[in-house]
């Protein structure tokens, strides 16, 4: 599925409206937060989670803590 989205002023910054397709597909509404992401591909949208963000932060902070070991795992 391809939305062309049109970059729109509001207030002094610049946001895009999304329709009501992508919303229902998204499984968002007002209020909610998106993440962008890079990928290979351009960027994709998708619904915020905390659960998913406490995952990356106690995998980041376990990365950082065996940083040494994990790049002498790595060789």
């Amino acid at each position: 599925m391809t939305i062309p989205l049109k970059i729109t002023q509001i207030g002094n910054s610049l946001g895009v409206i999304l329709p009501k397709e992508m919303l229902a597909a998204l499984k968002v509404s007002k209020g909610d937060t998106l993440i962008c992401s890079e990928t290979q591909n351009g960027y994709e949208l998708s619904p915020y989670d905390p659960e998913v963000s406490k995952q990356l932060d106690a995998g980041r902070e376990f990365m950082k803590e065996y940083r040494d070991t994990l790049r002498a795992l790595a060789k």
